[in-house]
């Protein structure tokens, strides 16, 4: 287990100021205030508890029980595969990694039983994971077998060498044929599920996107990502007024008939830990997404 320290800078319910001062969401403060896990000037507290300027909170966490991640005979799209890298094309309502809600049907389970052999960096919960894409988001994934491939193509994500493109459709008519969004993005402190465009305790986000094609009521676009925060086009794409349509977290709730966002992986290169060899891969639309496009009336020919 281990402790943290925090001293309160404010008045304010202890919940809700210790939610925006880590990574912890409120039902998990909460969960420890009623164990007696977290103490105010050493006593025990209500959740409702109203901090005063120079409490000292120590939070002591227990120890995480780690998940037991078995192998899953789950059909995989498998569009690449050698020693060293799997590209798969992961469907719409597949977990890529287990976690709380969802400790088995995800993709990390059927690469397990897929292949021997995963990279263990990330432990035993996301064996080869180096990026990931949303529960709902369609397309490519890259995985690595090995450590050594891991390190290879973390690093490139980080110096952005990774070449990743997506199709999406957004509610309203795009203005522009091109356009880039450079917009900070960090955990919304109203709603810790969600992230959000701000200044505070936020990373730099930046999406290029291009119009493919005008719709009555809806824009299809191609967004490039050239960072990766965590729903980073959903967020920018509504920062600028166009929301996904399908988008239950961002989007408005009248929209597509389709079971989540309308976001497809569509495109992913990387250089080859092994051979340098620059690989790229692309993957179609879903069916789901190909038929919602059939739906709509067109306006005008882009591409």
């Amino acid at each position: 287990m281990e402790t943290y320290t925090f001293v309160a800078e404010e008045k304010a319910r202890i919940d809700k100021w210790m939610s925006e001062q880590s990574d912890w969401s409120r039902s998990q403060i909460q969960d420890w205030i009623k164990a007696g896990d977290l103490l105010v000037n050493g006593q025990i507290v209500k959740p409702n508890y109203k901090l005063q300027e120079g409490d000292e909170i120590v939070v002591t966490v227990p120890d995480a029980v780690e998940l037991e991640v078995l192998p899953e005979d789950i059909p995989l799209d498998v569009v690449y595969e050698d020693e060293d890298v799997i590209v798969v094309n992961k469907a719409r309502g597949m977990v890529v990694h287990p976690a709380a809600g969802h400790t088995s049907g995800t993709l990390v389970n059927a690469l397990l039983y897929h292949c021997d052999d995963l990279s263990g960096i990330n432990g035993v919960k996301r064996p080869g994971i180096v990026h990931r894409i949303d529960k709902d988001t369609t397309g490519l994934l890259m995985v690595a077998k090995n450590d050594v491939a891991h390190e290879s193509l973390a690093s490139q994500l980080k110096d952005r060498k990774i070449k990743r493109e997506y199709i999406a459709l957004v509610h309203g008519e795009v203005a522009h044929e091109l356009g880039t969004i450079e917009a900070p993005i960090g955990r919304d402190t109203n709603d810790r599920q969600r992230m959000t465009v701000t200044d505070k305790n936020a990373k730099e986000a930046i999406t290029h996107f291009r119009l493919l094609e005008r719709y009555k009521d809806f824009t299809l676009v191609e967004c490039k990502l050239e960072t990766g925060r965590t729903h980073q086009i959903r967020v920018h794409m509504r920062y600028i007024g166009h929301p996904l349509a399908g988008d239950p977290k961002y989007g408005p709730r009248r929209t597509i008939q389709l079971n989540g966002q309308a976001l497809h992986a569509a495109t992913l290169g990387f250089f080859h830990p092994r051979t340098n060899e620059w690989l790229e891969f692309e993957a179609k639309l879903p069916a789901d997404f190909e038929a919602e496009l059939a739906k709509l009336d067109k306006i005008e020919k882009t591409r």
